[in-house]
């Protein structure tokens, strides 16, 4: 795994041994980053279940402002903290050792706001479902966005209860990127 583009371009990463992380393949990161690009500049990006921390460096890599990593896997902090020193990226992030629900209810707490959230859960648990409920909209910003990754027949017909709307997919076979915006 490696960041594809910006000041970090082609720094490998490294990842938790084993099956506990399922790190987003280049190609799909790569679509991903080509979709946000217009907007990636100078935000605040939230990197739930961040696994690696590939997704959130990436966005620091391309210009993001700051980027919070939330993980409750030691393995993974461990891996995060490494990837954000190796490519010197560090000074603009924040790591969070938690549960992404309990981690959710700590950054509300704090008053914090993100342009972008991306959360990639473990499939088929409803995790995403609990989080965002946790979240409603109350840490993104006016014209903020969510991304879920989620395994392509995941439900998200609920997103109206909670004053949100999908607004894209992007399907890959057996996953797909839901982006999601406040409803107007």
């Amino acid at each position: 795994m490696r960041v594809i583009s910006g000041t970090a371009n082609r720094h490998r990463l490294v990842t938790p041994k084993g099956l506990k992380v399922r790190p987003t393949t280049d190609r799909i990161k790569e679509t991903l980053f080509n979709i946000l690009a217009p907007r990636i500049a100078d935000v605040w990006f939230l990197d739930l279940f961040a696994g690696s921390g590939g997704i959130g460096i990436e966005a620091l890599s391309r210009g993001a402002a700051g980027c919070v990593f939330v993980d409750n896997d030691r393995d993974s902090m461990k891996c995060i903290r490494e990837n954000l020193e190796s490519c010197r990226l560090a000074d603009r992030a924040q790591t969070v050792f938690s549960d992404a629900a309990r981690a959710v209810v700590g950054l509300k707490a704090q008053g914090k706001k993100f342009d972008i959230i991306f959360m990639d859960p473990p499939y088929e648990h409803e995790i995403e479902k609990e989080v965002l409920y946790a979240m409603k909209d109350s840490l993104l910003n006016e014209d903020g966005l969510i991304i879920v990754e989620a395994a392509a027949d995941t439900d998200f017909g609920y997103l109206g209860e909670i004053g949100l709307t999908a607004v894209r997919v992007k399907e890959y076979g057996s996953n797909k990127h839901v982006f999601i915006e406040r409803m107007e």
